[in-house]
């Protein structure tokens, strides 16, 4: 069984990644699609348009993280990402991998938590 981890898409592959899963919406700067070594780019599961202009707007990370989860409990596209995660973590690690500079406040630890509470 493998792990769920969350990392930035600027850090080195490894081969402890696993299944690396793309969780921005935008594609992120300078990453060619070689580089970023995706399995999958879950963008349609990514916060909306709204919500993330809304979040670089007032950096309130505990209202984001609210809203997020009540759009990732509406959202198809999650339920389609969880099964793909589900069927990786049977056999390999899965690494959602994300753009931001801050790596404690950003959507990938928001959905990785509603991922293993859904896994759990």
């Amino acid at each position: 069984m493998g792990v769920l981890q969350v990392k930035r898409i600027y850090l080195a592959p490894e081969e402890t990644d696993g299944c690396r899963i793309l969780v921005d919406k935008l594609w992120p700067r300078g990453i060619s699609k070689e580089k970023a070594m995706l399995f999958y780019w879950a963008k349609e599961a990514a916060p909306s348009n709204e919500l993330r202009k809304q979040f670089h707007a007032d950096h309130d990370f505990d209202a984001f993280r609210t809203a997020y989860l009540k759009e990732l409990d509406d959202n198809a596209a999650a339920l389609d990402l969880l099964a793909v995660v589900k069927q990786h973590l049977a056999n390999e690690n899965v690494t959602l991998v994300f753009g931001s500079k801050d790596e404690a406040h950003n959507n990938a630890p928001v959905l990785a938590a509603w991922l293993q509470s859904k896994l759990d």
